[in-house]
Order: structure tokens, then sequence, then C-alpha cells
């Protein structure tokens, strides 16, 4: 039997179309996946503790790969 206790009663709910539900659902998955990968490090660092930093990435290099990533992936929706 479940440890956690019993989930509160949920008020009136309204559906969401197909569309809408699809969309939550593939954010979710997305956000799942980072947050998986985010534990995965956090358990590699508390197994083998923090990487040296010499062997790191700045901060400043990190950022402005990340947004050259963003603008990327925005000019890959214009056209498409």
């Amino acid at each position: 039997m479940s440890q956690q206790p019993a989930p509160a009663p949920v008020p009136d709910r309204q559906p969401l179309d197909e569309n809408a539900a699809a969309s939550i659902r593939a954010y979710a998955a997305d956000q799942r996946a980072k947050v998986d990968v985010l534990a995965s490090v956090l358990e590699d660092i508390a197994e083998n503790g923090y990487p040296s930093p010499e062997s790191g990435v700045l901060w400043e290099e990190a950022r402005d790969a990340h947004l050259e990533r963003l603008a990327d992936e925005q000019q890959s929706r214009r056209v498409a």
C-alpha cells in the first residue's frame, strides 16, 4: 500500500482539445527530460565529486552557445 496520502478532491475542470493536450504532454516530456539530465549530473557529482575548474566551460561561453542555439531554433521555426 502507498505511503502517500489520498489525493484531495479535484474541482471541476474544463476539458482540453486534443491539440492542447498533446502540446502539454510534449512540454511535460521536454521538462522531464531536462530534469533527468540535471538529476544525472547531480548523481555524478555525488558519486565522483565536483569537476575541476580547468575541465569546465566558462559561463560566458556556455551562455553564448545557448543563445546561439536559441537563435538557430527561432530561425528554423520562422522558415518552416
